[in-house]
């Protein structure tokens, strides 16, 4: 099966729409068996499969169909309460997600059809569904899967009225797979087609499309369900769904019975006659008309009337059932879907304003300085605004490791309970997406090697479910993740017998705690007496840092025996634009991310080959810049030093001259200079010099490596 580009750009906003539905069926799972009681999320991961089976079947996925029809009919039981809900059943479920999410990784692969494995892998887990299925259902070779009755409902008329837009062709969408696709929800009496918008011959135009059909279907479905079919041709149709004229006297009925003192918003959604997508759909439309026309908003009611989206018997009977004046409510709270390539192409372009700006600072006039603030201020709101585009909670990442968390702690025999915290926090995209990989290799080890089993855990008087904390937090201009557990913490003397053993440091070298913690980050290094499926090849941790590192971040452990361990990986927050503190060395400069600056100080006189001072009582070593660089040419005169912090440990770097904060639009520095140490990058200054940006964490922990061999020697 061949996909022009149009429909090639339909499934791929299929694909990006499934993977949300995806992960909410998987966190309303997970959330669903610690809360079992929980009707809301029963509702939303019905939601979600019903509307991933409805946008498969539009596209033909009848596998998908097939497949997830089975799960939405076990979720419809469990919505109904003659289910109830069980580790057992959730763990049925579980991976059926992960099915589901392998099939849409095909599809956007390019692979429409399952092969021989992966269907033979979804028969073995619609099998393990059998149990939770009310009648049984028998899924082998290509047999269809039957279809189950949907929860009891009066079945329903309904008059459809679709007037798809001119674009529906070209976007790859076929009107008639959508009428195709309405018969699977219910029957379909009646279809009258509209080519009144056909135009004369010579004026036509292929690719457009002029069809309109009113359709008249008979379904035990919502409202809501029906007008997921349409997903997909909403932006650019006219739909319109309302009851027939045969159902009118039932929802006056209904409405009549409701409560008095409800909204009328509130009353007909719900009875059905109104979703609360058209509801948004009419509230938006009453305030844009009270804005432009500087009037008071129209009735809610007789808006609905307008667009045709209800009848209006049934207004008047949701109005007559009010005692207090209308009361409406706007809540738009949806997001738009940026391609990331346009937001990366918005943030470069910024740098370059930046850099620009610093050009005009420099050669601004006294006549133009208040102008040129101006411009500097305005530069500054734009990189702002521009940086948070990017910006995304961080909560969405972390929640994925509730899955991690229950499978490993299943097949490790543990209980194991994880709390997040701080999932609002909100950093760079970027980061999201690189920093998944290091996080899950930690929280897998503290599950394996920290959190004790329930017996080990119960000898030491601890309760026996052993509790993984997730934590994120902003803190001077970084973002913070922290993986803590309370198990059984690190064992000290092991890992330095193990260095030693390996040769990472001699024997009886003075190491403080911090120092033989940082060891299980070096290369092939394990302390695991046995190999398991999780951990104990030496593999992994190494990694983390590495990664770490890469993101111009750092990693720091603390570990009490018997109490727990906590790992904290501090990172910036965007990888895009800094803030920085130049400075110049000889005819070179440099760039020191200002939040590692704490103060500057001038460099007091002394022997040549010092590399420490004191600092109001307290010894601060420094680096020289000029010499570790091998910058040419004689020292300043007067030269300053540069206080920064990493990790709590201060060191001061040498300069000759300090030249002020600067905005720093971060470049790469390629390939060829991607081994080099203590440079995180370079960034072009106003006046069209280049200044190299100093990675302060390598650069204090080479300094430290290069003093402990210095003083070994």
């Amino acid at each position: 099966m061949s996909l022009d580009d149009d429909m090639r750009e339909a499934l791929d906003m299929f694909v990006t729409e499934a993977r949300d539905l995806v992960q909410g069926l998987e966190e309303g799972l997970l959330e669903l068996e610690d809360q079992p009681g929980g009707g809301e999320t029963v509702n939303a991961i019905f939601r979600a499969a019903h509307t991933l089976k409805g946008s498969s079947g539009l596209f033909g996925m009848r596998h998908l169909v097939e497949f997830t029809h089975v799960v939405e009919t076990v979720l419809g039981s469990v919505r109904d309460g003659t289910l109830d809900v069980s580790p057992g059943l959730v763990s049925a479920l579980l991976p059926c997600t992960d099915h589901i999410s392998s099939q849409i990784e095909n599809l956007a692969a390019g692979q429409m059809e399952p092969d021989s494995s992966q269907a033979a892998e979804g028969m073995r887990l619609l099998e393990g569904l059998n149990p939770y299925l009310q009648n049984g259902m028998t899924t082998t070779g290509s047999e269809k899967v039957a279809e189950e009755a949907e929860p009891a409902q009066r079945e329903r008329s309904w008059q459809l009225a679709l007037n798809f837009g001119p674009d529906c062709l070209r976007n790859g969408m076929d009107p008639l797979s959508f009428l195709r696709y309405l018969s699977s929800l219910g029957e379909v009496t009646d279809v009258v087609t509209s080519v009144e918008a056909l135009p004369e011959a010579d004026a036509m135009d292929a690719e457009s499309c002029y069809l309109s059909f009113d359709v008249t279907l008979v379904t035990a479905a919502p409202k809501s369900e029906i007008e997921t079919v349409f997903d997909f041709v909403r932006e650019d149709s006219d739909i319109r769904i309302v009851p027939a004229e045969s159902e009118l006297d039932a929802y006056v009925r209904a409405i009549r019975a409701m409560p008095e003192n409800d909204r009328i918003g509130d009353v007909l959604i719900t009875s059905g006659a109104v979703t609360e997508l058209e509801m948004e759909e009419a509230l938006r439309l009453q305030q844009e008309r009270a804005v432009r026309q500087g009037t008071q908003p129209e009735p809610i009611g007789e808006l609905l009337v307008e667009m045709g989206i209800v009848q209006r018997d049934i207004v008047d009977a949701a109005l007559a059932r009010q005692r207090r004046t209308t009361e409406t409510r706007s809540h738009d709270n949806r997001t738009i879907r940026v391609d990331a390539g346009r937001l990366d192409k918005l943030i470069d372009l910024v740098g370059e304003l930046v850099i620009a700006q610093s050009s005009t600072g420099i050669s601004s006039s006294s006549e133009t300085s208040e102008a040129q603030a101006e411009v500097m201020r305005l530069v500054d709101e734009v990189r702002h605004s521009a940086l948070s585009l990017r910006m995304v909670p961080i909560g969405t990442t972390l929640r994925r490791f509730e899955r991690v968390v229950r499978d490993v702690s299943m097949e490790l025999g543990k209980e194991v309970s994880l709390v997040i915290t701080g999932a609002d926090t909100e950093m760079d995209k970027a980061l999201v997406e690189r920093i998944s990989d290091p996080l899950l290799h930690l929280v897998r080890n503290s599950l394996d090697h920290g959190v004790e089993p329930p017996a080990e855990r119960r000898k030491y008087g601890k309760n026996q479910q052993g509790t993984l904390r997730l934590n994120a937090y902003h803190d001077a201009g970084n973002i913070v993740i922290e993986v803590a557990d309370d198990g059984r913490g690190l064992d000290r003397d092991r890992i330095l017998a193990k260095a030693v053993e390996r040769g990472l440091v001699a024997a009886g070298t003075p190491l403080t705690d911090s120092e033989v913690y940082n060891l299980i980050f070096e290369p092939g290094f394990s302390t695991a007496e046995t190999v398991s499926n999780l951990s104990g090849r030496g593999v992994g941790m190494d990694v983390v840092k590495r990664n770490v590192t890469s993101l111009r971040g750092t990693i720091e452990m603390d570990s009490t025996r018997g109490i727990g361990t906590t790992i904290r990986i501090r990172l910036p927050l965007t990888l895009a634009i800094i803030d920085g503190f130049l400075v110049g060395v000889g005819t070179s400069s440099f760039i020191v991310p200002l939040d590692r600056v704490t103060e500057c100080v001038e460099l007091p006189p002394g022997p040549p080959g010092r590399d420490v001072m004191n600092l109001r009582g307290e010894v601060l070593p420094f680096i020289r810049l000029k010499e570790l660089f091998t910058i040419p040419g004689p020292p300043a005169r007067r030269q300053n030093v540069v206080i920064v912090e990493q990790s709590g440990q201060r060191t001061g770097l040498v300069v000759d001259s300090l030249l002020g904060e600067l905005q720093t639009v971060i470049k790469p520095l390629g390939i060829l200079f991607s081994r080099v140490r203590c440079i995180s990058g370079s960034t072009i200054l106003g006046n069209g010099e280049i200044a190299l940006i100093l990675d302060v964490g390598p650069l204090i922990a080479d300094h430290s490596d290069r003093e402990q061999t210095r003083q070994a020697a």
